[in-house]
């Protein structure tokens, strides 16, 4: 009996190509990637980014390197490279941080595989606001094609799988809650505010002591001030009773 040995396909784990153009084209995609892990932490999403998915079972040549994206029914878990056949979930959203060397394959190449494939929404951002107008676009599949977001009063895009509403403030792409309207923070950020939180709660305390401390002082020289208009109250009578009792004498 013959065996045929079944050839074993390998998916490379790099493409070969940096991360980010510039510094400020990577930390813009490290932070995005902190922001939403930190959004869906203890859920059932995997939010990564800069990593080779492949769509094509058997065919390393056909994979996509989005800049972040999220899978939701996904465990976050690390992984080397995603698969969609062994995943067996499309991501729902990609973010891209767009440059100079990126911009052609953000805008066309991108967005027609990203549509192929069925991801619902496509999100790009410029970080230095040269190469796209405006510098922060969003995409909603629909029937198939993608059609553009509109923006709100401040140039945000609601995003329906994040639940969350895109906004560049500050040279930043950051993330806020509709309902709420805060912005989602990073692990620095969320330290540093919780460091000034503490801080300020100490000084809350402070204060307080402070006040009370002076309250009991106001109270103590209240309470010595009835003391001594009792002492010159009783003091009084009983030099009303003397002089009664020598007027009476005189009297007498």
């Amino acid at each position: 009996m013959n065996l045929v040995k079944l050839k074993t396909v390998e998916y490379p784990e790099s493409d070969g190509q940096p991360m980010g153009e510039t510094d400020e084209h990577r930390d813009a995609m490290i932070r995005i990637i902190e922001l939403l892990k930190r959004h869906f932490r203890n859920q059932m999403v995997y939010v990564s980014g800069d990593l080779l998915v492949y769509y094509e079972q058997g065919d390393p040549s056909k994979f996509i390197v989005p800049d972040a994206f999220i899978a939701k029914g996904v465990e976050q878990k690390r992984r080397r490279i995603y698969r969609l056949w062994h995943e067996g979930v499309v991501p729902q959203l990609v973010i891209e941080t767009t440059s100079k060397s990126t911009r052609a394959r953000d805008t066309k190449d991108k967005p027609e595989l990203f549509a192929k494939l069925g991801i619902h929404e496509y999100f790009l951002h410029d970080p230095t606001g040269e190469y796209l107008e405006p510098s922060l676009q969003g995409y909603r599949l629909i029937n198939g094609a993608y059609q553009q977001i509109d923006p709100d009063s401040q140039g945000g895009l609601f995003s329906e799988e994040l639940g969350l509403i895109l906004r560049v403030t500050d040279g930043d792409l950051n993330l806020f809650d509709p309902n709420s309207g805060k912005r989602l923070l990073t692990n620095a950020e969320t330290a540093k505010a919780e460091a000034a939180a503490r801080k300020q709660a100490v000084a809350e305390r402070k204060q307080a002591v402070a006040e009370c401390k002076q309250a009991v002082a106001a109270l103590n020289e209240e309470s010595k001030a009835r003391q001594r208009a009792e002492a010159e109250k009783q003091a009084a009578e009983v030099e009303i009773e003397r002089l009664r009792s020598e007027l009476k004498k005189y009297r007498s």
